[in-house]
């Protein structure tokens, strides 16, 4: 657990594997992806975690993981399988202005939102925002497996 509570590429790795392992969770829909989220704050260890309609037919993962914080995240990192949504039809706001209203300045993904429901603009959200943006495609295929039903 000490390479984890470093940080750095390892935990990044570690973490949105988890979160995509969460996405499979998911009760399947074909109106929506099935996304998993963990949230990690700056001393290295879990703070929560939520995945796609996990208590509501409209809960998206990040939505559900921040529901579970209390308090401020500053120094957090939110580790999602999908882009943070940047634009709901569901709800009033989207997953990357839950994220920078929570406080975390860091946010890791693995597969950008495809034009499937709405256009993926969460990323430019979160950045116009001074949020830190990591991509990790290498586990982009991990967090497709659970959609393949959509693509």
């Amino acid at each position: 657990m000490d390479d984890l509570a470093a940080g750095g590429p390892t935990a990044d790795r570690h973490w949105l594997e988890r979160a995509c392992d969460l996405a499979r969770l998911c009760p399947p829909s074909r109106t929506a992806f099935s996304v998993g989220a963990v949230i990690v704050g700056a001393d290295g260890r879990e703070v929560a975690r939520g995945f796609s309609r996990e208590n509501d037919p409209h809960d998206h993962a990040e939505e559900a993981a921040l529901a579970k914080t209390a308090g401020d995240l500053a120094g957090a990192t939110v580790y999602s399988s999908l882009e943070p949504c940047g634009h709901r039809a569901s709800r009033p706001r989207p997953c990357a202005e839950l994220i920078v209203a929570s406080g975390a300045r860091r946010v890791v993904f693995a597969w950008r939102e495809p034009a499937l429901f709405v256009e993926g603009t969460g990323a430019g959200i979160l950045a116009a925002a001074g949020v830190e943006l990591v991509e990790l495609p290498g586990l982009a295929g991990r967090a497709r497996e659970p959609n393949r039903h959509l693509l």
